[in-house]
């Protein structure tokens, strides 16, 4: 189980914490928070099992059923009761105006819910811990909360290395030197391999793969947690919690160097693609020159896109829902996904530079905040809306737009029309 305190060390330090790299792996981190618990639980009826003790299959399912509930408990009552109470004693300590009564009550709901977990739910502390930080930076102060936190983050860290340094026991590198070369490399090249084709099996980029089978290539507290109960239940020798501790150190002092092999990697293929991303950008702005902008890849949008693509024109879609922007992409359009009445998501669009502005979307009054923007911003554009009722015909008319096409007039005039030469006929 990899070290919670490397991991984010390795990730802040090339800056991926907030990468999709880092979500993965800080989310496999607290499955293993979730999985630790079980296995303390679990541990005792498997030793007893092993023993040959009386176990039914019945005290094993309700041993593991008590252990989900009090995680499920637990976590109910973080997001329940906690998102309540944390956030209002934070804004208390804060407006009492003693940054050291701020500090303590940060401090202070962050041991006491990790503590509260472990003595009351029988959660790992580490887990505690992580709920409390979680709802901490979902407030406003969190920020402040940070920055208060951060000299004790690094005197913990600290203090968790020296720890480890002081359980080990330096003889069994030459008393048991096979089996401990054997332990690093379950760690660093079975553990990433496992971790590898996991996460490529959901289907995620090798890259990131790479990034995160490198950041788990070690192991850490939670191992000593497990060994040393596994010794207690005498499940394994004495020996192997050496040799656990041992390839603990070692993996820890190897992890930097594989983790910075495999970001570098990536960081090298992120300037790669950022430069490509530039050149694709310039490309684009070159052809948005008296390009056409259109709001809608609807049934009436995709009808504009295709004739104004036939006719040989430049194009920019903008499509606020997700699912249609991917099918405007998928038939091969330069799509902006946002809401087009944000001023924001019209200048990506290029609409300084547009010709026309194509307003296709059925809500008149919606396109009426869109043309007025769109008029502010380009006032030579062409605006062209469509609309469902003569007053919102005269709203977009009053917003700016040049041409409104209401859909009940132009079917009418097209049927009259054909009732006339079908009569002349």
């Amino acid at each position: 189980m990899a070290s919670t305190v490397v991991l984010l060390r390795a990730l802040q330090g090339h800056k991926l914490v907030d990468t999709q790299q880092g979500r993965i792996a800080v989310g496999w981190l607290i499955v293993e928070d979730v999985v630790m618990v079980l296995a303390i639980v679990l541990l005792p009826v498997l030793a007893n099992i092993m023993s040959g003790g009386g176990v039914t299959t019945s005290t094993v399912v309700y041993t593991l059923g008590e252990a989900v509930l009090k995680v499920v408990g637990f976590i109910a009552v973080m997001l329940l009761a906690g998102k309540r109470l944390i956030p209002w004693v934070l804004h208390w300590a804060a407006h009492s105006g003693s940054r050291e009564l701020f500090r303590l009550a940060v401090l202070s709901i962050a041991l006491g819910v990790a503590f509260g977990a472990a003595f009351i739910f029988e959660v790992s502390f580490a887990l505690g811990a992580f709920f409390a930080g979680m709802i901490l930076g979902e407030t406003t102060l969190s920020k402040r909360a940070a920055e208060e936190t951060l000299p004790l983050r690094d005197a913990f860290a600290v203090l968790f290395f020296v720890s480890v340094g002081m359980l080990f026991n330096p003889a069994v590198v030459i008393d048991q030197p096979l089996p401990l070369l054997a332990t690093v490399a379950i760690i660093l090249v079975g553990k990433s391999v496992a971790a590898y084709f996991i996460v490529r099996a959901f289907r995620h980029p090798n890259r990131t793969a790479l990034v995160v089978s490198a950041s788990l290539a070690q192991i850490g507290e939670f191992s000593f947690i497990l060994a040393s109960l596994g010794t207690g239940l005498g499940l394994i020798p004495a020996e192997a919690r050496d040799l656990i501790l041992g390839g603990a150190i070692i993996s820890i002092v190897a992890n930097p160097f594989i983790f910075s092999i495999a970001a570098g990697s990536m960081v090298k293929a992120g300037q790669a693609a950022a430069a490509h991303a530039v050149a694709l950008e310039e490309k684009r702005e070159t052809d948005r020159r008296e390009h056409l902008v259109l709001v809608g890849y609807g049934a009436v949008g995709q009808l504009v896109a295709a004739g104004t693509r036939n006719a040989g024109r430049a194009i920019v879609i903008i499509e606020d829902q997700e699912d249609i922007a991917r099918k405007a992409e998928a038939d091969g359009f330069v799509v902006i996904v946002g809401n087009a009445s944000d001023p924001n998501v019209l200048e990506e669009a290029g609409i300084r530079h547009a010709s026309k502005l194509v307003i296709a979307i059925p809500e008149g009054f919606e396109a009426g905040s869109i043309a007025e923007h769109g008029r502010a911003l380009n006032n030579r554009a062409i605006v062209i809306a469509r609309a469902h009722s003569d007053a919102e015909v005269q709203h977009l008319q009053k917003h700016g737009a040049h041409n409104v096409v209401l859909g009940e007039r132009e079917i009418a005039d097209r049927m009259l029309s054909l009732a006339a030469s079908l009569r002349s006929a």
